[in-house]
């Protein structure tokens, strides 16, 4: 198959470009408008007890949510109780354009509950404005809309804006920030690695071409996914990091396979069907490998996750297919001319490594590779259990959401919220929600005792402040319980579960709301739905590694070396934004707690990243066995091949994905931390060290399968060339070449 790919994109070369050509057009036209097709929410799960409550409060009492806060101070430090404080308050909010404006709560219209708006020094007040829209986007674009006439301060007033749409407003424009400032930072830096890699300008540019086109065709599957479904903002940033990373590991494995060849004296055309056959069919396995990794994420019921999912399948799958068409269509026109524009210097060395690579079992890589495999116990028992340890912080990982911390310190949003909490009964605007639905459609008397009732049951509860009646219909009403915790703190989660504990009052059904309990039902949803998340990717990967490479003891391996190298990079997450190790140098707030859906984004792609540099691995010390049948040779061989290309291409990677620690946002710095972690691990102390030991120690039996699994894979395995299957002969261990 990859044969005759390689004839194809070889004979209709210029067809190829013509319609990537035409693709890019539509990307760049079309595609990217899918910034405006994007929401920013996403994150609840919309089958929970939460979800319910806040489509009954909606269809009920209406919605009452801070949409945004406006916090009011004198400028001079009088009180906010005066008669000409109050004035110029109420004709500040009167002057908002009412096509905007839902409802505004004042502590001068709230009632005895109107006491809380005020601050405990009775110098600050601030009012609750709810803005129109059926969405979260709506009211995002609602308030945008808004926004100038809300600063528009009265005299003598300053005027700070905060609450939900204010939070969410500046972390979509702080993501956007910060996407511009990591390409910024990454492309000069991944440009000049490629020139040392290659040793010349024409071979670098063609991964970041690849790159480009990875980005834009990713943009326009998620215009096209974004016409049928909810897709999150967040989305952009994994097609930013894979559908760059990944089309320049794809490139470089592609481009350096070719030159091997046209190296060796091949045709233009032999040297790209051969480098199809080779590097081509390791590309396609790791792009399906990969892709399959972040299909996982599809299994959660959240927008946030799944459009993860999508976005990162679309730019995996692009980056592949445009490694194996519009690349090989590049390297055909180019052919020798892929060496041009060298750099003098970079040349010669970049020819000597390539003396080296070519080389079997001599260079620094294969020298490395016996090295390891002269002491492979001691290099498994020193390496795993270091591992081990430093992923023991993980088992004391505690699971939080996303609040204003979230956003860099000073932001004012965040500046808003920390205010309310500080200054203010009751800690501002973060309540939990009880919508109490009685069965006969209306609240008469003995409900209301009954409500009642409840309501002295919750303000009983710990850590409660106050419980009032928020508003009422249709038989049901809605109560704002305040609390003097953080408002979804783990105590503030413990909070909402009391409360559904409570007795419901009798002829009546409760819903428990709010962002605590949204975040109580986002953490059991994904506790239950991670270990089917689990079981799907390691048995889809157990599959496929089986039908790369002929074996099921790989697979297993592959995936206990994952487990351990993801082990070591979550106890790191742990240690730093929970624990606030280094929160100082990288600038950031810890909360005491990891964003819950974090780890698992970071588990379905480093997962699926490990597997990519497996899978070229693997298949190099596959040829080499099939070759040799010295089990010695083929991993020294195998790592002397792609050992300098593996290390290049998670360098390449670690600066693209790297580039986003650099964000305001706490999550998304997070994910790039964690993620330049676990490469590092997986590309140095896994690839190079306990993958030569492990498969020493095991010797012929790395490439064992039941003998009816062989012969099947014998006739049938996704494989170039004629099989070549040799079963384990214990009686006789495999040699170790005595040359160093």
């Amino acid at each position: 198959m990859f044969d005759r790919l390689g004839h194809l994109t070889y004979t209709r070369r210029y067809w190829v470009l013509v319609l990537a050509g035409a693709f890019l057009a539509v990307g760049g036209a079309w595609g990217t408008g899918v910034f405006g097709a994007m929401v920013s929410s996403g994150f609840e799960d919309p089958g929970s007890e939460s979800a319910a409550a806040l489509e009954q409060v909606q269809d009920s009492v209406g919605r009452d949510e801070a949409d945004v806060v406006v916090l009011y101070r004198e400028r001079a430090g009088g009180p906010a109780t005066t008669p000409s404080f109050r004035s110029a308050v109420e004709t500040h909010l009167a002057g908002l354009p009412a096509g905007l404006v839902e409802g505004v709560t004042t502590t001068w219209s709230a009632g005895p509950a109107g006491a809380a708006l005020v601050s405990e020094d009775g110098r600050s007040t601030y009012a609750v404005v709810h803005v129109v829209g059926a969405d979260e986007d709506a009211r995002m674009a609602a308030y945008e809309d808004l926004e100038p006439t809300l600063r528009d301060a009265p005299k003598g007033l300053d005027v700070q804006l905060g609450g939900n749409e204010a939070i969410a407003s500046d972390i979509t424009t702080q993501v956007g920030e910060d996407i511009a400032r990591a390409e910024t930072i990454s492309l000069p830096i991944v440009l000049v690695l490629l020139v040392l890699v290659f040793g010349g300008l024409t071979a670098a540019s063609l991964p970041l071409a690849i790159g480009g086109l990875a980005i834009l065709g990713s943009f326009t599957m998620l215009r096209l996914l974004s016409l049928a479904t909810d897709v999150s903002i967040f989305a952009v940033n994994i097609v930013t990091m894979l559908g760059l990373g990944l089309a320049i590991d794809y490139a470089l494995f592609v481009i350096s396979r070719f030159r091997e060849e046209l190296h060796s004296g091949r045709t233009t055309e032999a040297a790209l069907v051969r480098t199809m056959a080779t590097a081509g069919r390791t590309v396609a396995f790791s792009g399906i490998t990969v892709a399959i990794s972040l299909a996982s994420l599809l299994l959660f019921p959240q927008v946030f996750l799944r459009s993860m999912g999508f976005g990162g399948m679309a730019a995996v799958l692009v980056a592949m297919v445009g490694a194996l068409t519009v690349l090989p269509a590049l390297l055909a026109v180019l052919g020798h001319r892929v060496d041009s524009l060298r750099v003098s210097g970079l040349a010669r060395r970049t020819r000597r490594r390539r003396g080296d690579t070519g080389a079997s079992t001599h260079g620094a890589w294969a020298r490395l590779a016996h090295s390891v495999m002269r002491r492979p116990v001691v290099y498994v028992a020193v390496i795993v259990p270091v591992l081990l340890l430093a992923g023991l912080p993980f088992l004391r990982v505690e699971f939080g959401g996303v609040d204003h911390r979230a956003l860099p310190a000073g932001t004012e949003s965040r500046v808003v919220s920390e205010t309310l909490l500080a200054e203010f009964r009751g800690g501002g605007t973060t309540t939990v929600d009880p919508v109490v639905t009685f069965a006969d459609g209306d609240i008469g008397e003995a409900d209301r005792a009954a409500l009642a009732g409840f309501a002295d049951e919750v303000r009983a509860l710990p850590d409660v402040v106050s419980v009032d009646v928020a508003g009422e219909g249709n038989g049901s009403a809605l109560l704002n319980v305040r609390h003097s915790q953080e408002g979804i703190s783990a105590p503030a989660r413990d909070l909402v579960a009391d409360i559904r504990d409570l007795p419901e009052p009798e002829g009546s059904e409760v819903l428990v709301g709010g962002r605590a309990a949204e975040l109580r039902d986002l953490l059991s949803s994904l506790g239950s739905t991670l270990p089917w998340m689990g079981l799907f990717v390691v048995g889809v990967t157990l599959v496929l590694l089986f039908l790369a490479f002929g074996s099921v003891i790989l697979p297993l391996k592959a995936v206990a070396m994952n487990v351990l190298s993801l082990s070591a990079s979550f106890g790191a997450l742990v240690w730093i934004f929970q624990d606030g190790n280094l929160s100082s140098v990288l600038g950031f707030t810890s909360t005491g707690a990891i964003e819950a859906t974090q780890p698992i984004l970071m588990l379905a792609m480093a997962f699926g990243l490990s597997m990519d540099y497996e899978v070229f691995l693997l298949s190099r010390v596959r040829e080499e066995w099939d070759r040799t049948g010295d089990n010695g040779v083929a991993v020294a061989g195998g790592l002397q091949r792609t050992g300098r290309i593996i290390t290049s291409a998670a360098l390449l990677l670690v600066v693209v994905i790297g580039a986003f620690s650099t964000s305001g946002i706490v999550f998304i710095k997070m994910i790039g931390i964690g993620m330049i972690i676990a490469i590092v691990v997986d590309a140095t102390i896994v690839r190079a060290l306990l993958v030569p030991a492990t498969m020493r120690l095991l010797g012929r039996w790395n490439w064992w399968a039941p003998a009816p699994l062989a012969r099947w894979w014998a006739r049938h395995g996704l494989r170039e060339g004629e099989a070549v299957v040799r079963m384990p002969e214990p009686a006789a261990p495999d040699r170790e070449p005595a040359h160093p």
